[in-house]
């Protein structure tokens, strides 16, 4: 069988898709490269003398919910963790205004509606930041109210599945029968862990690798095959 055919496979027939929001639907920090807001939380960590609770490996993480997530598990519910908490939702929300929309992701999103799956989003990301991002897109009839994002509850982010069971569970979904398109290992390891079946999607070799790495079985650069496979008789 062809890499195209097990594409097709895994795509035809999913009524439930779960999307992670910053990189399959759009680049949330296209103003401000995501890397950038990571050392901003690491500077702002130093800054209140806990740039200790974070390892090396975490300190240089692009993700910037790296340290937001080590810190939550180590001092949950602390003030602490409920400022950056905030500072990071409300730079989240400024970054709406200049993120850049992943290629072929409006047209996939409204094609998939169209075609009769239910769609989600299952993000770190602020739930306010995606509601706020597909509104603007006039997507808001392909998602709503199945928005599912971070908790104050830190110790929920992916990859533990919280968000996933969330939308499953609104959706009266069965895992088995449901797809989750994401681009970090730790979306992978949620979906494993939800029982969803996994598709990675990433921009760049080195982010494709990182998914392989981590176990992921399929991973695209380009969404437009999975559109060309939903636009195609069966």
């Amino acid at each position: 069988m062809s890499e195209s055919d097990r594409l097709a496979e895994l795509v035809r027939g999913v009524r439930h898709v779960l999307f992670d929001f910053d990189g399959p639907i759009c680049r949330l920090f296209a103003g401000i490269p995501a890397p950038v807001i990571a050392r901003e939380q690491v500077h702002w960590l130093d800054e209140q003398g806990l740039g200790e609770v974070l390892t090396t490996a975490e300190r240089t993480d692009e993700d910037p919910h790296g340290a937001l997530r080590s810190l939550g598990l180590q001092r949950p519910d602390s003030d602490l963790v409920i400022e950056m908490e905030k500072r990071l939702t409300e730079q989240e929300l400024r970054a709406v205004h200049s993120a850049w929309p992943t290629e072929h992701a409006d047209p996939l999103i409204r094609t998939w509606t169209a075609v009769g799956a239910r769609l989600a989003i299952t993000t770190n990301n602020s739930p306010e930041a995606a509601r706020r991002y597909i509104e603007g897109r006039g997507l808001s009839g392909c998602f709503e109210p199945h928005i599912y994002g971070r908790t104050q509850d830190l110790r929920l982010l992916k990859p533990d599945p919280y968000c996933l069971n969330r939308a499953l569970r609104a959706m009266g979904a069965a895992p088995g029968g449901a797809l989750m398109i994401g681009d970090t290992p730790t979306d992978l390891y949620a979906a494993q862990a939800a029982g969803v079946a996994f598709l990675g999607y990433a921009r760049s070799e080195r982010k494709a690798g990182r998914l392989r790495d981590a176990g992921a079985r399929r991973v695209i650069g380009s969404l437009e095959p999975i559109l060309t496979i939903l636009r195609t008789p069966s």
